[in-house]
């Protein structure tokens, strides 16, 4: 099985002077779910190279043990410091792709031709795609049909009250629970910081930090199936 794992080259967080990135348990997490799966994972950002990762993400108070296993990685450490540039990424090379979250997304991938493009040739081929915490909102402007892709599909992502829990409102450019509501998808969500993950057809989606792994074995979970009925 191939994975394209896709992370933020964005690392301002609006014009706060703050930087930003990619939530660091947002991407090893996941990473590390599909490693330890014996998956073959390609990581691609927009530049890329190494992207950023948000200073507070590292914070003592945010460490996962999947963040001490990635910091003692080599293998890993390696694999982010050299993402391959998204544009170079095919959608017919891989079985399936994971968004990486953070705050980073929300400025460039999610008004990202590339992106854009990359993501309907996925879904449109067949193939599920999975977003988490502020990843679902590069969903914006990718259209199903003529339509928004989320319109009439049960989706989570960061939340408002939790975009509000880290002070954060009036910086981002959108709040992702109010766009994806605004394209017309049955917005879900459980208690601020709480593991939450949907599947709704071939689109799964994770709320935030804490549900990353889950939306990570959610997506093998599918792939999985879909394979063994492929077979």
């Amino acid at each position: 099985m191939k994975i394209l794992q896709v992370l933020t080259s964005h690392d301002q967080l609006g014009n706060t002077g703050r930087k930003t990135g990619f939530w660091l348990e947002e991407g090893a997490a996941p990473y590390f779910v599909f490693r330890d799966a014996g998956v073959e994972i390609t990581l691609a950002s927009p530049k890329g190279g190494q992207p950023p990762i948000d200073p507070k993400s590292d914070l003592a108070e945010n460490q996962t043990a999947a963040q001490v296993r990635f910091k003692k990685d080599a293998q890993a450490l390696k694999a982010f410091a050299n993402t391959f540039k998204l544009a170079d990424m095919k959608a017919e090379d891989f079985d399936t792709v994971f968004y990486t979250g953070g705050h980073g997304p929300m400025w460039d991938l999610a008004e990202d031709p590339v992106s854009i493009a990359l993501l309907e040739t996925f879904y449109n081929s067949g193939k599920p795609i999975a977003l988490v915490c502020h990843s679902p909102g590069v969903l914006r402007h990718v259209k199903y049909k003529g339509e928004p892709l989320v319109k009439g599909k049960h989706v989570t992502g960061f939340t408002n009250g939790e975009e509000t829990d880290v002070q954060l409102t009036k910086v981002v450019p959108f709040l992702v629970e109010d766009e994806l509501l605004r394209l017309g998808a049955i917005f879900e969500k459980k208690a601020n910081w709480q593991p939450f993950t949907i599947t709704d057809g071939r689109l799964i989606t994770g709320q935030n930090p804490a549900s990353s792994t889950i939306t990570a074995q959610a997506l093998m979970s599918f792939v999985g199936k879909t394979k063994e009925v492929a077979a």
